[in-house]
């Protein structure tokens, strides 16, 4: 089994998990897995997952507020962790779903 497409994601800051959708190479097109992982699960793993990208702006550009708008995670980072996750907790693998 291995991950070929990430779907979505979304960064849960106060909880620090993360909820990932994606298709594996033994999935059809009108499926797909969901799960919710935690972020210091993956530093577990050796992942640092949440990248800050501030390129783009200024210091005065943004408050304190904001810094949490710009939280990104690079996609084939997450990739090669949930592979890897997967392949050492084969039993953690959602079930298929449909579109």
């Amino acid at each position: 089994m291995e991950i070929i497409e990430l779907i979505s994601y979304y960064i849960h800051e106060q909880t620090k998990m993360i909820e990932v959708s994606f298709r594996t190479n033994i999935d059809t097109e009108e499926e797909f897995r969901n799960d919710i992982i935690s972020l210091k699960e993956a530093k577990d793993y050796g992942y640092d997952l949440i990248q800050e990208d501030f390129d783009f702006f200024t210091d005065e550009d943004l408050d304190d507020e904001d810094l949490d708008d710009f939280m990104t995670i690079d996609e084939d980072t997450l990739i090669s962790y949930l592979n890897e996750y997967y392949t050492v907790n084969p039993e953690k693998l959602p079930k298929k779903e449909l579109l």
